[in-house]
């Protein structure tokens, strides 16, 4: 997204008559808006294209918006998420909140506050993406850096916080091995190449998660920031 281009809001609700008018409003507060009905696809369109937040109904259909946020977040999608519902119960704003999403708002509800607390969301992700320092985060086996985030399997993932406890060293192929999976009875240090390769393959380009995996010939490998 450029500098002076719209900012994108994903809507994701089952009611079409509600995503119309969201849309239109939107668009007269200077949003571009993506509409989407079902959370498959509202999965589909937040793999494929970025956008600047995303407000996520409480009830599409047969899906819930509640499990469509959890399996944003448990992927290391870390959208801003502003939930609708006609639900106004303080256990119902404490699930949607306890999901993932980052504000709750409940039908009916004014479009100006609704505007107010998008861009209150963007800001704090604005910031967010300004923080050189890359986070781990083990719950959610992901990585979050200066300009998005990454999910990750688990043992790239406990490969990499090995490395992160231990930047700025170096660490040779052996020591991986022993760490990562002699116990396991693996016969053959090349695995630790093979992940390693993984790790590159998914953390590229290194100013978008702000690290990189360099290799030092004939002594092992050591993670630096690119902040460093």
């Amino acid at each position: 997204m450029t500098a002076t281009s719209r900012p994108s809001v994903l809507i994701v609700d089952d009611d079409p008559e509600i995503t119309s008018a969201l849309a239109r409003g939107l668009a007269l507060h200077g949003y571009d808006a993506v509409c989407t009905h079902r959370a498959d696809e509202a999965r589909a369109r937040l793999d494929a294209a970025p956008f600047a937040a995303a407000i996520v109904d409480v009830s599409i259909g047969a899906d819930s918006g509640i499990a469509l946020v959890r399996a944003l977040r448990a992927a290391g999608n870390r959208i801003p998420v502003v939930m609708l519902s006609a639900l106004s119960e303080v256990e119902d704003r404490a699930a949607g909140l306890d999901a993932g999403a980052d504000d709750y708002i409940a039908k009916p509800f004014s479009f100006d506050e609704l505007v107010t607390r998008l861009k209150v969301q963007e800001r704090r992700a604005a910031g967010a993406r300004r923080d050189p320092v890359p986070r781990l985060d083990p719950a959610t086996r992901s990585l979050h850096g200066p300009e998005g985030s990454v999910a990750l399997t688990e043992r790239e993932f406990a490969l990499l916080e090995y490395l992160w406890t231990h930047r700025g060293h170096v660490l040779p192929r052996a020591a991986l091995f022993d760490r990562l999976w002699a116990r396991e009875g693996t016969s053959s240090e090349n695995v630790v190449d093979v992940y390693i390769g993984y790790l590159r393959r998914k953390l590229a380009p290194a100013a978008t998660y702000g690290l990189e995996i360099k290799t030092l010939r004939n002594r092992g490998f050591i993670l630096q920031l690119t902040s460093d």
